[in-house]
């Protein structure tokens, strides 16, 4: 069963607002009141008010500050995990280093996603403007239009124009992709790698800068193996991964024998940078089908192209399969067009990665 939810026909997204200022109250009701599938059924000025309100107005999906008085975010949020864990829920967070380490420790408590606030949102319009194309998206993630009612059941994808590659004796390199619920995904699986891990690893996480070092910071706080953010320059080598750093792509080159990261802060793709297929098309170009590529949670299809060309190259593609991830939009995507060797369970992927490497 999917993590996803089908919403009604003719049914909007009810949303509680949770913030200590009555200027983001408001600011946010106006931004989402715009989008005729979201509906504002209350507000809250902090976690005690939100807790006593929920079961009055059962909303879909809960905003969430981080600092507010009396209750905090945090702690609203563990509450909310143990009385409305199915309830979908966004932090606020600031773009300072507190700010991402806050949030972190919100995902890893069960927060759904967050979006960043800015330090100067400028004018009214901006700051609108801002919030409808941040938080709306992160909003309707969770939620899939009404199946349509189909005369005959779909034949299986036929992927068009790829030929059977020659047969690869070794995998020498792991590619992963993540966006929503990623950083858990992450920590579950880096972690169960071997400190002998005979591979080196390259990975996209959409988050901003700052968000991406503490993130690397954490992980390889609880892992065997040694977990950077990338800062162009560093030669690939097993036991070791790099993390794509906020805001810029990174991509592996050549350098004489040594194979090492680059970054660059080219234009986005799929409206994200770091970007998913702009590794995968350099990992490519260097490893051809010696890789083992991996598409965990996330929105959108950001690493379905650069899936299709490291496919092409005879690549052995993992995708985490829908009923463990939060959004199964990038492995989706991947799985429906039939580009997936695998479809596991979260639980299962640094397993079958293992077993690809031998």
């Amino acid at each position: 069963m999917s993590n996803q939810l089908i919403l009604p026909a003719g049914a909007r997204i009810r949303v509680l607002v949770v913030d200590d200022s009555v200027v983001i109250r408001k600011l946010v009701t106006q931004a989402l009141s715009e989008d005729s599938q979201i509906e504002v059924v209350g507000a809250a000025a902090n976690g005690k008010i939100a807790l006593q309100r929920i079961s009055q107005i059962n909303p879909d999906v809960i905003t969430l500050d981080v600092e507010m008085p009396e209750m905090d975010g945090l702690e609203t949020l563990r509450h909310l995990r143990v009385e409305f864990p199915k309830l979908r829920v966004i932090m606020f967070s600031t773009l300072t280093e507190r700010g991402a380490t806050t949030t972190l420790e919100a995902l890893s408590l069960g927060a759904s996603d967050y979006i960043a606030k800015a330090a100067n949102v400028g004018s009214l319009d901006v700051s609108l403007r801002r919030l409808r194309d941040d938080l709306i998206p992160k909003i309707k993630q969770f939620f899939l239009a009404p199946p349509v009612p189909q005369s005959r059941p779909s034949a299986a994808p036929v992927r068009p124009g790829l030929a059977a590659p020659a047969k690869i004796a070794r995998r020498r390199v792991i590619a992963i992709a993540c966006s929503t619920g990623g950083p858990n995904a992450l920590s579950a699986i880096i972690p169960d790698f071997p400190a002998d891990l005979p591979a080196p690893i390259v990975l996209v996480q959409h988050m901003p800068a700052l968000f991406t070092r503490l993130l690397a910071e954490r992980l390889e706080s609880r892992s065997k193996i040694k977990v950077r953010e990338a800062r162009g320059g560093e030669e690939l080598a097993p036991a070791m991964a790099w993390v794509a750093p906020g805001d810029h792509h990174l991509v592996v080159t050549r350098h004489g024998t040594r194979v090492v990261t680059a970054l660059n802060r080219e234009p986005p793709e799929n409206s994200c940078r770091p970007a998913a297929d702009v590794l995968f098309r350099s990992v490519a170009d260097i490893y051809g089908g010696e890789v083992v590529a991996v598409i965990l949670t996330g929105m959108g299809q950001d690493g379905f192209h650069g899936i299709e060309i490291l496919k092409s190259h005879g690549a052995h593609v993992i995708a985490q399969d829908e009923p463990s991830s939060v959004v199964w939009g990038m492995p989706g995507a991947v799985v429906k067009g039939g580009l997936a060797d695998e479809v596991a369970p979260l639980e299962q992927v640094s397993r079958r990665i293992l077993r690809q490497l031998g």
